[in-house]
């Protein structure tokens, strides 16, 4: 798994009003021990500013991007070095583009098996937070040692929940960013992320 989401049990996932904000966090996130990192593709110019992104980070930081749903903009993330390709669903055109890199969203026990079968290392629980941590106990029941990841509405202690059982990382958006995006409040993040990786034993 650490050559797909490197070594931060912490994926933190980045939503911005536009891709020219996330600098400033992707430092601080650093600074603080969270160095994997996933730019979504919610927020513009994302792909746009990836390469630029890439160049001042690639020695610090394991970046991916997230909300990848077609094939064309996973060569595109792909090609400007992305580490990792995360995406809400599992899409067979995105994974023949990404290979081990994918990382497609599953649910369902069917879901699961497909995405196995296709050739995926590892996937996405979304959302995490309706199921909670004990499914993928459920999961590894029939899927021994699957490597799933939640996402959606994963706090501090279902962040704790989900590591207890065995996953390899959490993907955490809002609880670890707060309202940064929006305040510009780099000394506030700093602190939740210092608390957020020493509370999870990180």
């Amino acid at each position: 798994m650490d050559n797909i989401i490197g070594t931060s049990p912490v994926i933190a996932v980045l939503r911005a009003a536009d891709a020219s904000d996330y600098a400033p966090v992707v430092e601080t996130l650093i600074n603080n021990q969270v160095t994997t990192i996933e730019l979504t593709l919610t927020t513009p110019r994302t792909l746009e500013l990836l390469p630029e992104l890439m160049a001042q980070f690639q020695d610090r930081a394991h970046i991916g991007v997230g909300t990848v749903l077609n094939a064309q903009d996973a060569e595109t993330a792909h090609s400007a070095g992305a580490k990792f390709i995360i995406a809400p669903n599992f899409n067979a055109e995105v994974l023949k583009v990404a290979g081990e890199r994918y990382i497609p969203g599953v649910f369902s026990p069917t879901e699961v098996a497909t995405a196995i079968g296709a050739g995926c290392k590892a996937v996405k629980i979304f959302p995490a937070q309706t199921v909670g941590a004990g499914y993928l106990k459920h999961l590894r029941g029939p899927f021994p040692g699957l490597q799933a990841i939640p996402s959606g509405g994963v706090d501090l202690e279902q962040a704790k929940a989900w590591m207890k059982a065995g996953s390899p990382a959490v993907s955490v958006g809002g609880p670890l960013l707060g309202d940064v995006f929006s305040t510009q409040d780099y000394d506030a993040l700093a602190r939740r992320t210092r608390q957020f990786v020493e509370d999870l034993g990180a």
